[in-house]
């Protein structure tokens, strides 16, 4: 089974993620970018304001193209359980969002389009649900991806996408303490995967 975390950045996602490790160990946790040079390439394009967002936007495909076939696809085949903190969503949120300022109609959907074709989708994605401000806050606007009027659109696009396919999003209150927070999501992978935690 293959579950994601996805929200915006500051949303709180990566801590309870960080926590899910101690409650799931035999899990396989992962995430996107990677830590495989694809990733590090993704990484230096964050800090670059001036990256050409169509090019970002396939530097970030490679990037889940060799995550799919390097760990998601044959853990799930081991019948492993895969918590990955970022997925495909993410591309589609953030990058539709870069996209929107170039010639390029219905970015989100061009978006969604390349990956059809090869990716595999989540069985199950938590949405940590915050306020795009509170978010920038949190995040510190480190990079470009993290400033207020962007993450507002970026918020707008995982909006559309839980519209969508609302069987498969579970919100979480990114709002409460890292505490509750960390216990809602594990009562919600437990629930979906017929496991309990580890603790």
């Amino acid at each position: 089974m293959l579950v994601t975390l996805e929200g915006l950045d500051g949303s709180g996602k990566t801590t309870a993620w960080e926590a899910l490790r101690d409650a799931y160990p035999d899990a396989v946790f992962t995430r996107e970018p990677t830590e495989s040079w694809y990733g590090e390439t993704v990484n230096r394009s964050l800090a670059d304001d001036d990256a050409d967002p169509l090019a970002e936007l396939f530097l970030y495909t490679a990037d889940h193209a060799a995550h799919l076939s390097r760990v998601v696809r044959p853990a799930l085949a081991d019948d492993r359980l895969v918590i990955s903190d970022r997925y495909t969503d993410s591309r589609y949120a953030y990058q539709a969002a870069s996209l929107s300022e170039t010639e390029l109609e219905r970015p989100l959907e061009y978006v969604q389009g390349i990956h059809r074709a090869f990716t595999r989708e989540p069985d199950a994605t938590l949405f940590f649900q915050l306020d795009p401000q509170t978010a920038a806050e949190r995040a510190g606007a480190d990079n470009k991806f993290e400033r207020a009027g962007f993450l507002a659109e970026v918020d707008d696009n995982y909006r559309r996408l839980r519209e969508a396919e609302p069987e498969r999003f579970v919100e979480v209150d990114a709002s409460a303490s890292p505490e509750v927070v960390i216990e809602r999501v594990e009562s919600l992978v437990a629930e979906l995967t017929g496991r309990e935690p580890d603790h």
